[in-house]
């Protein structure tokens, strides 16, 4: 029981728009259930009942699965469209806005992939809170992105968290800032990215690197034991 608690605290966090990093905090209201807040509040706070988790509630509204559900055409469309794997883009949405169409940060940042009004006015995007027009400029971004870090995709998500501009300065590798490295990995959690390793493996080991590429819009897979030169890729065995 504690295990499953921890369970839905942590996807509870994980899914709250707009709050990468926020503190979160605990307690028991009157009838007993655990309610989540990224702030303080008193005991008569409003809260709402969090989707497939009876005993939890929060004092923001959680998107149930059926909501995300119902941008997956979006997502699929725009994700063939540019060549940028699906699950990228729907872990991008659930970290930006937790599948909220009409989530503002407090920097400014707009809809379910938290478009800056600069960026959304340089992809073309009039209402950032349409989801269509959202999506559209948040996938054709990501493809910028990748393009830009020859397909790398975490470098991609470290840009579009703290921009091209810090990534480039730093070298070409994920800026040394805590909410952008939290970033990076709340958004990999999704999408089963695998950080590249810093060193080779020990003598006498052989491993299998797998590296996904985008063909006519589709994930194909490659298996290799000699280490991708660039890109993403993940250690399946060894």
């Amino acid at each position: 029981m504690l295990i499953r608690i921890g369970l839905l605290v942590m996807c509870a966090a994980l899914l709250w728009p707009g709050q990468a990093d926020a503190q979160i905090y605990a307690w028991r209201d009157a009838n007993g259930n655990l309610v989540l807040s990224d702030r303080r509040q008193g005991a008569d706070a409003k809260t709402y009942a969090v989707p497939d988790a009876p005993a939890l509630r929060s004092t923001r509204p959680l998107q149930s699965q059926s909501i995300r559900q119902q941008y997956e055409p979006l997502v699929l469309e725009h994700a063939r469209s540019q060549g940028v794997r699906p699950d990228l883009v729907r872990a991008v949405i659930q970290v930006e806005s937790g599948f909220n169409p009409r989530a503002r940060s407090p920097k400014g940042a707009m809809g379910l992939m938290q478009l800056m009004p600069a960026t959304a006015m340089e992809l073309g995007v009039r209402n950032a809170f349409d989801p269509a027009e959202n999506v559209r400029g948040g996938v054709t971004y990501l493809r910028q992105l990748l393009d830009r870090y020859d397909g790398d995709e975490q470098l991609a998500l470290a840009a579009y968290n703290a921009g091209s501009g810090a990534v480039d300065r730093h070298g070409r590798h994920v800026p040394p800032f805590q909410e952008t490295r939290d970033y990076v990995r709340k958004v990999g959690s999704f999408a089963s990215l695998e950080a590249a390793p810093t060193s080779e493996p020990p003598v006498g080991k052989r491993i299998i690197y797998k590296r996904v590429e985008i063909i006519n819009g589709q994930p194909v897979a490659h298996y290799s034991s000699d280490r991708p030169s660039s890109g993403t890729y993940e250690i399946i065995g060894q």
